[in-house]
């Protein structure tokens, strides 16, 4: 029985998957494009089959876990919706088993629940899950990197291929059984999902019901992922489709202030977390920030690692740490801390972003920083000092800060990418406009008032 449904939920996601590939192909009408597509599809796909042949760490427990989850819905079914949504999962000491408690908030246990639900395709076969969600990350990247193409015409339409496809720390992280596959594929594709109701054509009664159940099961996944790296995302998503909608409405006239809407959602986020739990509070925060960045420094002694001697549990202490600590998100690790080759090939990369950042500065000072929509970049800018920090600050090992960083380098790449002098190198490379899209009408079109 479970192989022939196997074989049914494989032919299924092949029915699904083939025909969306071919109508992708189509979109990607030159070679160049097309090369990308399927260049970004291979490195995800193989790369997550490669790391998760035989799984280590992380990867091995919570498929091992995933198993016993899997063989619990099938021995009884009746409890599946209890296995699945309840707060603390216990199972008992036994033959197949040992105790496990998770709660429902953590990450680790939304992972292996989704793997549990996998092992039905994959008959428990690691490397199929691995394909699953290497599959998951890709099409999440791919539908950011096509809308923001096809809805916003006057930026670089290479920059989201290069940030969310080609970038190698991005493809070789988010990708596997990995919480960062799942982070970065349901961040990328709600991404998508906001950009597509901002900027694109207004949606029909239907397509705008699947909008919003799309977009709310994307959320609910991303925020199960890593809610603290979600939260800033949500809500930059949120305070630029607040000001769309309000631009729309024509009760904003002027650009900056659906700036300051993304401000007030911002403001009133901060201002409100506290009151939805105690993980949220400024004290449990600091104290939070002070036991993971002293548990990973313990853990990272023997490794190249840096430090923050003055840090202590209070907002002032942390502040006054912040800047270092997103400047080491940024760079660390430097060319030279370490001569194994995953920390040399890191520090090339940062190399490399750091010169991009230089024209990035350079062409903004000069006044072309491209056309990014004024909001939309503000959000993102938001959104990778916010991560960078949290990151930067909580992980001193350099290893594991180049993996957590993935959550946010493609959005700083996208950014770092939107200037005139990136559009014309992109031009250069082949990643130029698409006819069909040149001759798309605009679809972030001016203020209603004054059309």
């Amino acid at each position: 029985m479970r192989i022939a449904l196997a074989l049914f939920l494989n032919a299924a996601l092949l029915a699904v998957l083939l025909p969306w590939l071919r109508r992708q192909w189509h979109w990607a009408a030159t070679a160049q494009w097309r090369g990308v597509l399927a260049f970004g599809f291979g490195l995800r796909v193989l790369v997550g089959l490669v790391r998760n042949l035989h799984p280590k760490e992380d990867a091995e427990f919570m498929s091992g876990v995933s198993d016993i989850v899997t063989t619990k819905l099938v021995v009884a079914p009746s409890t599946a919706w209890t296995i699945l949504t309840q707060a603390i999962t216990i199972f008992p000491k036994g033959a197949a088993a040992s105790d496990f408690v998770f709660q429902n908030t953590s990450n680790t246990w939304i992972l292996i629940k989704i793997l549990a639900v996998l092992n039905f395709g994959s008959l428990s076969t690691s490397w199929l899950n691995a394909l699953y969600l290497s599959l998951f990350a890709f099409v999440g990247c791919w539908h950011l990197v096509r809308r923001l193409a096809d809805v916003l015409p006057a930026t670089p339409a290479g920059a989201g291929a290069v940030a969310f496809l080609l970038w190698p720390s991005v493809w070789f992280w988010a990708t596997g059984i990995s919480k960062e596959a799942v982070l970065l594929g349901s961040g990328a594709w709600l991404t998508a999902q906001v950009v597509t109701y901002c900027y694109g054509r207004p949606l029909r009664l239907y397509t705008q019901l699947k909008w919003w159940l799309s977009t709310f099961a994307l959320a609910l996944l991303h925020f199960g992922m890593r809610y603290f790296f979600a939260l800033p995302l949500l809500g930059v998503l949120a305070g630029v489709g607040l000001g769309q909608a309000l631009w729309r409405a024509r009760l904003l006239r002027q650009r900056w202030q659906q700036a300051a809407v993304l401000a007030a959602v911002l403001a009133a986020g901060i201002w409100l977390a506290p009151n939805a739990g105690s993980a949220f509070r400024l004290n449990k925060f600091t104290n939070q920030v002070i036991r993971v960045y002293s548990t990973n420094l313990e853990q990272s002694k023997d490794k190249p690692h840096f430090e923050y001697p003055s840090l202590r549990p209070t907002i002032a202490s942390v502040a006054a740490n912040a800047p270092l600590a997103v400047a080491n998100a940024l760079t660390r690790p430097w060319l030279g801390e370490s001569w194994q080759s995953m920390y040399v090939v890191a520090a090339c990369e940062n190399l490399v972003l750091l010169v991009l950042l230089g024209f990035a500065l350079g062409a903004a000072f000069r006044g072309r920083a491209g056309h990014l929509p004024l909001v939309l970049a503000l959000g993102l800018i938001t959104l990778c000092v916010v991560l960078a920090f949290l990151i930067g600050l909580t992980t001193p090992n350099l290893g594991t800060l180049n993996r957590y960083r993935c959550a946010f380098m493609p959005f700083f790449l996208l950014l770092l990418l939107q200037h005139d002098y990136a559009a014309a190198w992109l031009r250069r490379l082949g990643l130029r406009r698409l006819p069909a899209q040149e001759k798309r009408p605009a679809t972030n079109p001016p203020h209603p008032a004054r059309a």
